[in-house]
Parts: C-alpha cells; structure tokens; sequence
C-alpha cells in the first residue's frame, strides 16, 4: 500500500498505515509545483526586510539579523539548540507519524522549504528511519524539542537552506501523531469495551428491555439466550448494566467530535512564518497553537472515562453472589473457602480509579511564563493530552481484559447458554487463551494473551 500526499486529504486510517504497517508514502503530482512557489516567496524575501527565523534569529533574538553567509550555519545551529527534550524515546510508531505529518504539511508549500528537502524526507521515511525522539518537552506551542530530535535524526549531512530549520522544529507534528495514534487505540478499545458490556450482560442475565433504543448493542447480542422470554434474573439490573447504551453513546459522541478535530490536525498548517501563495507573501501567525488538538483529546479522555468505570463497577458486580446469583467470587461451587475470582474485584478497581485521574482536562492550564521576554505567555499542553489519552487507553485494555475473563467464567457457571453473534466469538476466542478455573485453581495468572485479543481489533 502507498499513501499519497497532498497536504489536505490525510486520514487517520492512512496515518496507521504508515506508522504500524508495511504502507510507504509518496508526494502527489501537484505538490511539486505548489512547493516550488512557496519556495520562490521565500527566496525573494531574502534581500529585503527582516523575515522572523528567516533572515533574524528566533525567541528573544528576533532583533538579530543573520549574515546571509552564515544562513546555513545558522540552520544547523537553530536544530541543534532545540535539542532539549527529556525522558524516554516515544515508540517507533510515533516516530513514524510524526515525520510523516511533517512531510504531509511541507507538501502544501506554505512552509517554504526546497523540493529537494522534502524528497530527502520522504525518503527517510519510506526507508524506515526512525531516530530516537524524546518523550518529554513540549508545552504544546509547536513541537521544538520533539522536532529538534526529528530533524536531526533524518536530516543528517542535508545543508538545510533559510526557513527551512525552523519549519522542521516549528510544527505539532508530535503532539499531533501522539494524539492521532492514541485516538485509533482509544476507538478500538471503545469497540472490545461494546462486546465486553455485552458479554456483561450475557454474565449476569440481564435485563434487555433497555436496549430497545441502541441497534449496534443489539446487534452484537443478536441470537442471545437473553432474548428468550423469562431470560432475566431480575427487573431492574444495576445501573451500570441498565444505563451501558448512555454510557456508550456519550462516549461515541466525543470520538467523533475528537476525530473531526484530529483530522483536521493531520492537514493543518501549523508553521510561523507561514507562506500565503495566492497573495505571495509571507506572514507572521500563531497557527502553532495546538489549543484544538489539546481539547480535542480532553474531550476523549472525558468520554472515555466513564466507560471504563462503568466496566469496573460490572465486573466487581459479577464477582457478588447476591447479585449474579452464582458462588461468590464466581467458583466452581457453592461454599468453597477459595477466593476463586474474587480478587480481581481490587485490580479492577484500581485500573478504573487511575484512568478516570488521567480524565482531567489539562488544555485549561495555560500557566503564565515570563519566557521569551513575555511573550510565549501560554500554553496548551497537547503533548499532555495525548499521553495521558494513552495511558488511559493502556489501562482500559487491561481492565477490559479482566472483565472478560470474569464475565467468562460466569457464562460458564450458567452451563454456557446461547450467546450473541458477537458474545460468541469474542467467548471462543477468550477460552482459547484462557481456560475457566477450576476448583482449587488459583485465577488466571497471565491476562496479556486477553489484551493481545484487544489490542488486534478482532471484534
């Protein structure tokens, strides 16, 4: 699979192709020429007033012009200076994303740099480089340290020419491929979450008389036992099994809205100064600020905190005797002194109170600095907001992972009654990894095999 890119049709679908899968990426036919004009605005700008990061330093030394015989020593200077970033390199994947997006905006020529350059990055991509890019730095406002490991990992022996270092740092390609790559894992995770809370449903023998409004729960349930008449145990079911369609449908209306402005992101135009083509110039922008992608990704941790909350509270449910009506800690018999399944009650409930922590908005804390003589005077912390998306997403596969087994070992207690389309396979595939515990078998010892299952999207 090839990606081509043009500057303003990037997909998320696209952008997991090429940072986990096998796809390469090549420049649109039109891109060349639209490169070739904002260059040439560039080089025009050169002899005459003085272009921010062009002809000037940056930051504070805005008021320094630079020689034009040391244009390229500056460039490689101003790369070097930003190498400042923090903590572990991010995984491969990001990496990947990353210089892909960096590419995908070059390709819309209003960043001004050489055709040339951009080759030289498409090529570093479709070759596999994937230098080591530190986790920790940005506040949001374009990418500098993250970019400045980018750059100087694939830019190498390259003589970067003027406006060209500073459109390589001056970008939210990082905090934009966190983010991106977060989301898809997040909207996964939202779908295994959706057969789980059926399987839930199949555990408990609940009540189906509230999906009568949510089709796509329904449908994974379609052939259940729970659809036969006196199925359910109980008229009113704990809330978090009744209210799971509201709990779904809150969550899905906030990926899509995460998405469109994910999307988005993945084609803006995030540089300073920024070429305008039509009107030949160049202007001074605050389009680096990632204040949309940093509310964008609140707005998902938000949604998908109670889903998983909502999934922990199922799962301490199933483990109850006085709730499900099975043994107590779902073992293979009544009266047992073993804890059975009793104890993953706590790892749930642990998994739950960690993501929903990570739920706090972190777009709002645009913290005052002095930096910069006062003028970099806020923040918006999207790096931030990716990560802990993430994180959240690594929590929830495994607290998923948990809940199924739990709900598993119920069905089975309830001598395997007729599942969903759905419930069916995902049961199947869970046994075939993990197998019911027995009397006097302590639980499960290894859930990754579970979270692998998650993980591969299969439902």
């Amino acid at each position: 699979m090839t990606v081509v890119l043009t500057g303003n049709a990037l997909t998320l679908e696209e952008v997991l192709a090429v940072a986990r899968g096998a796809a390469d990426a090549e420049l649109a036919d039109t891109v060349g020429e639209r490169v070739r004009r904002g260059r040439a605005i560039v080089d025009a700008a050169l002899p005459g007033e003085p272009v921010y990061g062009l002809t000037t330093g940056v930051g504070v030394r805005k008021r320094t012009r630079v020689p034009s015989g040391e244009l390229a020593e500056f460039n490689r200077r101003l790369i070097l200076e930003h190498r400042v970033g923090q903590g572990e390199p991010v995984p491969a994947d990001v990496v990947r994303a990353q210089l892909l997006l960096i590419v995908n905006a070059f390709a819309r020529g209003t960043a001004g740099v050489r055709m040339e350059l951009l080759e030289h990055l498409v090529a570093a991509l479709n070759d596999g480089a994937v230098p080591a890019v530190r986790t920790l730095g940005s506040v949001g406002m374009a990418d500098l340290p993250a970019n400045a490991d980018l750059a100087y990992g694939v830019a190498g022996d390259f003589e970067l020419a003027a406006k060209e270092a500073l459109a390589l740092l001056g970008t939210n390609a990082f905090s934009t491929a966190l983010g991106a790559l977060a989301l898809c894992d997040a909207l996964r995770l939202s779908r295994a979450l959706d057969v789980a809370a059926a399987l839930d449903l199949e555990a408990l023998a609940a009540n189906v008389s509230p999906l009568h409004d949510d089709a796509e729960l329904a449908a994974l349930l379609d052939g259940s036992y729970l659809w036969d008449p006196g199925a359910a145990r109980s008229l009113q079911d704990p809330l978090s099994f009744r209210c799971i369609p509201q709990v779904r449908r809150a969550a899905a209306d906030a990926f899509s809205f995460a998405r469109r402005r994910v999307e988005h992101e993945l084609n803006a135009s995030a540089l300073n100064p920024l070429v305008l083509l039509d009107e030949q110039k160049l202007i001074s922008v605050g389009s680096f600020d990632a204040l949309p992608l940093a509310q964008a990704l609140d707005v998902a941790r938000l949604g998908l905190a109670p889903l998983l909350t909502s999934a922990s509270e199922r799962t301490v449910k199933l483990l109850q005797a006085p709730v499900t009506g099975l043994p107590e800690g779902l073992a293979e018999e009544t009266g047992l002194a073993e804890s059975a399944l009793s104890e993953f009650g706590v790892p749930a409930q642990a998994l739950a109170v960690e993501a929903k922590l990570l739920a706090q908005p972190v777009s709002i804390e645009t913290a005052s600095t002095s930096h910069h003589e006062g003028i970099e005077d806020r923040v918006t912390l999207a790096p931030l907001a990716a990560r802990r998306l993430a994180q959240m997403v690594e929590l929830g596969e495994r607290l998923s992972a948990i809940g199924l087994v739990v709900a598993a070992q119920a069905i089975d207690l309830r001598g395997r009654p007729r599942l969903g389309a759905a419930t069916d396979r995902a049961y199947e595939d869970l046994r075939a990894r993990v197998p019911m515990t027995r009397k006097g078998e302590p639980p499960p010892q290894d859930l990754e095999p579970v979270r692998d299952l998650i993980r591969a999207g299969l439902w």
